[in-house]
């Protein structure tokens, strides 16, 4: 039988062959989120018969203070009648259905609630319904389609899977990497021309040869469109994930597949490839709208401030027999050898509000 379409990887090469070796934001962006071969487009990438774990699989707790802190933003916004609950990159449903759980005991929250998912993956759509279709989500098309009422927004591991364009330092300024072939391998160069050291960020001026700097206008880009509606509408967003906190050089590019790290040129489309997030650069996206942004927080700090620990006492009461699973649970999301102080916590918010935990 004749063969009737190529393989992402058939595609990539091929386009390289024919206009030339690609930025890692474009490759990123392929394998990724091509619309019929990306990883979050066509695959089952989250929990144990995935790829990878995020931290709302690893306990309720998670989202049920998740959903504490927002029903505390929306009393503080004098408990509207009316608003959007958004969340980037929902998963399985699993972190909305145990913040949705928790929010709902606060009278009148639920009743102003619309629900609203941005995600591209069908499996995960599926996921999703079966978790919270009581609440009767819209699934957004753009993750600024949302309607005029107050909006609070969770991207809780969104940022980290956006594209990125990495740049590397030699004796005539950076240099952007690209992704081309050798031998007919796909394999990492650099473009020949250079950018002056005027156009890169202060932070990084002087570095050494070798040096590795990551940009991410995607992000910054998303961070921006969401800030402006909350801007105008009023509300917040909260993002949650690994990264650091001001810029730096380093690389931090990686590819995990079967719950291992993996090559990220190789199976495009078949690994989760990402990069350590930079929360300072959301951060001056979100105030460049006129949000207030407090002080990055970790994890574990933030989790702790939120009563993680009454939480787990008060589970481990009611099912002593988890106890031990409870604290080995707590330990994961907030001790600092875990991941307690690699992910960060950013709210950026309307003026006049006091998100918890910061």
């Amino acid at each position: 039988m004749a063969k009737t379409s190529l393989t992402l990887a058939e595609q990539i090469d091929t386009q390289i062959r024919e206009t030339g070796p690609m930025s890692l934001a474009t490759y990123m962006g392929l394998c990724l989120s091509h619309p019929r071969h990306g990883y979050y487009t066509a695959g089952r990438p989250i929990g144990a018969a995935g790829d990878f774990i995020t931290a709302p699989e690893i306990s309720q707790m998670f989202g049920e203070l998740i959903g504490f802190f927002f029903v505390n933003l929306w009393q503080q916004m004098g408990q509207p009648t009316s608003f959007t609950l958004l969340e980037l990159g929902p998963g399985r449903g699993t972190l909305m259905q145990d913040a949705l759980r928790a929010a709902s005991k606060a009278d009148g929250f639920e009743n102003a609630l619309h629900l609203q998912l941005f995600e591209s993956n069908a499996l995960l759509k599926g996921e999703q319904e079966k978790r919270l279709g009581r609440y009767a989500p819209y699934w957004a098309a753009e993750l600024d389609a949302v309607s005029d009422d107050p909006i609070f927004v969770i991207a809780n591991e969104f940022f980290d899977a956006l594209p990125i364009k990495q740049f590397v330092k030699t004796d005539d300024g950076w240099h952007e990497r690209l992704v081309g072939l050798k031998d007919n391998l796909r394999s990492f160069g650099l473009s020949p021309t250079p950018i002056s050291e005027s156009a890169a960020p202060e932070a990084v001026h002087g570095a050494f040869p070798g040096e590795v700097l990551e940009l991410s206008a995607a992000a910054a880009d998303a961070m921006q469109r969401i800030a402006r509606r909350i801007s105008v509408q009023g509300g917040a967003i909260l993002a949650i994930d690994y990264g650091y906190g001001a810029t730096q050089t380093g690389e931090t590019l990686q590819a995990v597949k079967d719950h291992a790290f993996a090559d990220p040129l190789d199976a495009p489309g078949e690994a989760d490839i990402s990069s350590h997030v930079n929360f300072e650069v959301l951060a001056a996206a979100a105030k460049s709208t006129g949000l207030a942004v407090p002080r990055l927080a970790d994890q574990g700090d933030w989790l702790l401030r939120l009563g993680i620990g009454e939480r787990a006492k008060a589970l481990a009461r009611a099912n002593p027999n988890e106890a031990g699973n409870i604290a080995r649970a707590v330990e994961r999301l907030t001790s600092p050898e875990q991941m307690g102080t690699l992910f960060k916590v950013l709210c950026a918010h309307s003026p006049g509000l006091k998100p918890a935990g910061f």
